[in-house]
């Protein structure tokens, strides 16, 4: 297991350049997102595939978007792990950059989510519409029925189910703190579980408007094979996914250095 120990992030300097970047990234997603919405709400009475493959399209706009206007580039390593077909992709979550920018690497992707995103105007019907999961956290033991159920459904679609196992954003360097989904979406689907890091939160840090240039690493590793004991597979799902996070968040931090930001 990792260590429980937050390491602290040194400072960042903001600049002008800095604040022009952010400011443009941030008027141009929260322009475009409710806009491509709305010209795309058509896609509400067309077949899902449909809308997925939008989604898809949505998500590569995102991340040239980052690119151009922000200077924040996407890399991304052991793409011979992600998997094509039923499969859960179980990973860090620590900035909305992840949210839209992963959908393009998988082929059809459903993603655990908090319940209360699906009353949202226009973005609940999408959610919908994509056939995402949402899960109701407050309902204990039923959430997770709820949840293997139309994980199930998914699954039999060969779908990917994605699930972030701290169910929310955290901080590079932050104790992990992975909740038992996870582990029953593991013991109850019967299909590998592909672990990935990343290093997002250095970048597009959570709680701030403030954007900083960089490449944004995400790394899937090797798939955990299914029928582990559930204590043994999240002992195997943090060993994978913590220290490698580390290392990217780690690796993020020296390029900002050599840009001079911190």
């Amino acid at each position: 297991m990792t260590g429980s120990t937050e390491t602290p992030q040194p400072a960042r300097r903001l600049t002008a350049g800095i604040v022009v970047r952010s400011v443009a990234l941030n008027l141009a997603f929260y322009v475009s997102y409710p806009l491509v919405m709305i010209l795309g709400i058509w896609f509400l009475v067309l077949p899902r595939r449909h809308a997925a493959a939008a989604l898809r399209w949505w998500s590569r706009v995102f991340v040239a978007m980052c690119r151009i206007l922000a200077g924040i580039r996407m890399e991304v390593r052991g793409a011979e792990h992600i998997p094509h077909g039923a499969a859960v992709v179980a990973g860090k979550h620590q900035s909305m950059w992840e949210t839209f920018a992963l959908f393009h690497l998988l082929d059809d992707a459903a993603i655990v989510l908090k319940r209360e995103l699906t009353w949202i105007p226009l973005v609940g019907w999408f959610l919908m519409k994509f056939r995402m999961i949402p899960v109701d956290r407050a309902s204990g033991p039923k959430a997770l029925k709820a949840l293997i159920r139309s994980a199930k459904g998914a699954l039999a679609e060969g779908r990917q189910i994605l699930i972030f196992p701290e169910g929310t954003r955290r901080a590079p360097f932050a104790p992990p703190d992975y909740k038992p989904g996870v582990a029953a979406l593991y013991a109850g689907l019967g299909v590998p579980c592909t672990p990935f890091a990343l290093n997002s939160g250095i970048f597009w840090p959570r709680r701030t408007f403030w954007r900083w240039p960089g490449t944004i690493i995400v790394e899937f590793l090797p798939p955990i094979e299914p029928g582990l004991p559930r204590r043994e597979f999240m002992q195997q799902l943090q060993e994978a996914i913590e220290p490698k996070a580390r290392m990217l968040a780690e690796e993020g931090l020296q390029e900002l250095k050599a840009q001079g930001f911190i």
